[in-house]
């Protein structure tokens, strides 16, 4: 079938890929074949692609793609993470737009807004993920909140619970003011920001003496209970046991001695604010000091800041300031940068704030998914991540698993009464009732119980996802789960090593006995050309779905690829998008030229067509090991790499080369055949980097069923190749760039014929050479006499007599500069290996390069000076 003369994605793209669904070639079922499964790592329901998206989705398509053709019964399990913080701002926002606040509706009424708003938006990026060709099994599709997920989440929570290994507990969290809600500290990102550091004047009671307090955060001063000083200090050896004045507050507190404080920093003297400082709240726990909470949710002053209740933080800080300074109050203040922490999810300024949260003891969990990934039964890629995993896990701290809000799972905690332990934790409200008449002695009523307000860390779903999405926690024994689990490769981003691998490890151990996954590869971060982070807000990112329309699908795959190395940050670079569409337009333009020869049954091939044929099966088989080896290593790029040269390079550059017909002359039908034969084992190769074009390509070649798709054809296997035939071509490779090289250096056309002398008896792949190179005669054993233009090819010596109209006095000069030249390199590589330093501290690679640049440098400069001879 005749092919358009320019490839249009934007037809091919949604053709195929509704073709592909159509044929449900990317649905699995459980069957005789050997499993392999991916996950996808949720994005959350609120988002739309982003470039990191991009490269994490291509790779696992690449993977997931590869193995179907490679015999697995392929299964990529795609879904949503109802991601509780940015979801539910995001119907906050859309609330108030519409005139209502979170606080005036009820949580039902608010879960339905937000049901509502997920239905409407909550698809966006799954079905942006087809337009990149990702072959998720749609079917499979699922939603960390839809009732079977939410529902194994709570199975586990009473799991554990019953383990006792969750506990509820007063503890100093990260709040988010803006989202209200605690944060974990991985959830925390620390920025540089410029501030003041206020000196503020504490009096000591019953004296005109004060004491000078530093604070960054002089609005907090009205949740002061103590000043702490070194009990080493001799400054304020005479204040032991005394109290000061908290300024503007007017209430006396006492001062305490505690070795944490440092006598070197700052006064020496601390205000000690237990509610509000991580660090404070630790030392008011030893010294039994009390919490005055100052602060409201939404981080303004409530009714203990007093006439400043109501107002924000940010803007109290300034007022206070200027009170404390007209008060006589503030000493002195300077410019302070400080390290702030912010909410991942929000931007806003995290307060540290006292209260009761959910917690799960990490300590148990931990140490066996320590164990799995340090001996590798969990292979890490690239391998650095290891330490940092370590690092982490030998740090743990139990994991804050309740969040102030109404979007998630709610906590199936029931409480019966006032007590601080009155309560139940039970699957559902019946369980119950039952547990908290037992419990209480009392014949209560469902209406005596209230479940708690909280819901579960978004991250407490997602931690059971490879097991959960095959209802494992449901029928433990299921079909699917026995067939599908464990998952064979995880694709992630570094930055939830903790968040998410570390836990779906604990998880997999604690309900499965088997580890989740057997790999984890971890994308690096995609950053712009000044290294910068792409994000919306600094607008540097651009829009996939723009690039898609512009450069094709395959094309922004290829180029995300191309630069993409395990773990190591990708530098974004629209110029590789350029690149992947050009080496489409290539490949298409290749199958244009060998879709218009005529064949001719009657011709047969010759020496020349033989050898080009034989070296690019053997060519190709060492190809498809080598990117076996790069597939089995996780180096992803490099065995795109791999697959670029073969088809560019090896396919386009030499074969096509080599055994195309003279011009309005037919081809070989055998010769034809054989080529064919090939470049539809390049497409089977292609077909995981580039899934449309390789598709549309195939079913051109011939007539295919629906049996016959490319998608599910079966790729060719790493076979046995002969060395020495692949070596002997790159000599001749080596051959012609020469006598190429000749031509274009000496202006000459590469229409005309060159005879050339050799003092080898003999070369390979003489026929190819000839025709290659444009050669009349090989005169093997045989030296001219004439001035002649000579390279080494290996340790042969070949010559070509130079043409009669070149100018030879011109010729002797650029020679002896030449000559001059490999002298100033050859003494500079002698320098280097007369260096004993050099060589005792240089790998034996390095010094053999060395010594063998020295050989090349000699043996030229030897040949420069012979033909210098002669002209």
């Amino acid at each position: 079938m005749q092919i358009s003369e320019k490839y249009s994605p934007q037809e091919t793209e949604q053709k195929w890929y509704s073709y592909w669904l159509e044929n449900k070639y990317f649905h699995s079922e459980p069957n005789e074949k050997p499993p392999y499964t991916v996950v996808i790592p949720p994005p959350n329901v609120t988002g739309i692609l982003h470039m990191g998206h991009m490269l994490n989705n291509t790779i696992q398509d690449v993977l997931v793609r590869r193995a179907r053709m490679q015999g697995f019964n392929a299964c990529w399990v795609p879904g949503t993470d109802h991601a509780s913080i940015a979801t539910e701002a995001k119907v906050v926002a859309k609330l108030k737009e519409d005139g209502i606040n979170k606080s005036d509706i009820t949580r039902e009424e608010f879960l339905k807004h937000a049901w509502e708003w997920t239905d409407k938006y909550g698809g966006t990026i799954l079905e942006q993920l087809k337009k990149l060709g990702c072959s998720c099994d749609w079917d499979r599709t699922r939603f960390t909140m839809e009732p079977k997920l939410s529902q194994q989440v709570i199975k586990s929570f009473v799991d554990l619970y019953n383990k006792g290994l969750i506990y509820r507990g007063y503890r100093m969290v990260n709040w988010d003011p803006e989202a209200k809600t605690n944060i974990s500290d991985e959830e925390v990102i620390f920025k540089e920001q410029n501030g003041k550091l206020y000196y503020l004047k504490y009096k000591i009671e019953g004296t005109e003496e004060f004491i000078s307090v530093a604070t960054t955060r002089p609005e907090t001063i009205f949740g002061d209970t103590a000043v702490c000083i070194n009990p080493n200090d001799e400054r304020y050896a005479h204040l032991r046991g005394r109290k000061v004045i908290v300024p503007i507050a007017n209430r006396p507190i006492p001062i305490i001695e505690d070795d944490y404080v440092d006598i070197e920093f700052g006064t020496g003297a601390l205000k000690i604010t237990p509610a509000h400082d991580t660090n404070d709240y630790e030392i008011g726990k030893r010294h039994g000091l009390p919490m005055i909470d100052s602060l409201d949710d939404n981080a303004s002053l409530n009714e203990y800041g007093q006439h400043y209740a109501g107002k924000n933080r940010f803007e109290v800080r300034k007022l206070i300031a200027k009170e404390l300074e007209e008060k006589g109050l503030l000493l002195k203040s300077e410019d302070y940068l400080n390290k702030v922490g912010t909410s991942e999810r929000t931007g806003a300024v995290i307060e540290p704030k006292v209260s009761v949260q959910w917690f799960l003891k990490m300590s148990e969990l931990g140490k066996p998914a320590l164990d799995v990934v340090m001996n590798d039964e969990v292979k890490f890629h690239p391998e650095k991540f290891k330490n940092t995993y370590k690092h982490w896990m030998e740090n743990i701290r139990d994991w804050n698993i309740s969040r102030q809000l109404w979007w998630g799972q709610q906590i199936p905690a029931y409480f019966y009464g006032d007590g601080e332990h009155d309560f139940v934790v039970a699957e559902g409200v019946e369980e119950a009732l039952q547990l908290a008449r037992e419990k209480s002695g009392k014949n209560l009523e469902i209406s005596d119980l209230k479940q708690d307000e909280d819901a579960l860390d978004t991250w407490f779903s997602s931690w059971l996802w490879p097991i959960s999405v095959f209802d494992g926690m449901l029928d433990p024994e299921n079909e699917e789960i026995n067939y599908y689990y464990p998952t064979s490769d995880l694709v992630t981003g570094p930055d939830i090593i903790f968040f998410w691998v570390a836990r779906m490890i604990m998880a997999g151990l604690e309900y499965r006995k088997e580890v989740p996954f057997k790999n984890v590869y971890f994308t690096g971060i995609v950053r712009d050309k000044q290294r910068r982070k792409m994000s919306k807000s600094l607008g540097n990112s651009p829009d996939p779905i723009e690039l898609m329309d512009k450069y094709g699908a395959d094309g922004v795959r290829v180029g995300i690829l191309l630069s993409s190395a395990a773990g190591n940050d990708l530098l974004f670079d629209e110029e590789l998008m350029l690149q992947g569409r050009n080496f489409a337009t290539k490949i298409w333009n290749a199958y244009r030229l060998i879709q218009g020869w005529n064949r001719d049954e009657t011709i047969k091939a010759n020496d020349s067509d033989n050898q080009a044929i034989a070296w690019f099966g053997n060519q190709m088989d060492k190809t498809v090991a080598e990117i076996a080896d790069q597939f089995e290593k996780f180096r992803i790029s490099d065995a795109l790499h791999l697959v670029y040269k073969l088809i560019w390079d090896d396919f386009c550059s030499w074969y096509l080369e080599a055994v195309k017909p003279a011009f309005g002359e037919p081809i070989s039908a055998e010769v034809y055949r054989k080529t064919i034969a090939y470049f539809e084992e390049l497409m089977k190769l292609l077909h995981p980097f580039m899934p449309f074009l390789s598709e549309e390509l195939w079913q051109n070649i011939s007539e295919r069923t629906p049996e016959t798709a490319l998608v599910i054809t079966q790729q060719r296997k790493a076979g046995t190749f002969d060395k020495d035939l692949v070596k002997n071509f790159e000599i001749s490779k080596e051959l012609i760039s020469g006598v190429r090289n000749y031509r274009q250096s000496k202006g000459i056309s590469p229409r005309e014929k060159v005879e050339i002398f050799t003092n080898a008896d003999s070369f390979k792949n003489t026929e190819l050479v000839k025709k290659l190179a444009h050669i009349e005669e090989i005169n093997f054993c045989k030296k001219t006499d004439k001035p002649s233009f000579t390279f080494l090819v290996g340790s042969s010596e070949i010559s070509i007599p130079l043409s009669e109209n070149l100018d030879l006095a011109e010729e002797k000069v650029k020679t002896e500069e030449e000559i001059k030249y490999l002298k100033g390199f050859l003494i500079s590589v002698e320098k280097k290996l007369s260096n004993e330093k050099f060589m005792a501290g240089a790998p034996q690679q390095v010094v053999d390069n060395e010594l063998k640049k020295k050989k090349d440098a000699e043996d030229k400069i030897a040949l420069l000076e012979e033909k210098a001879k002669t002209l």
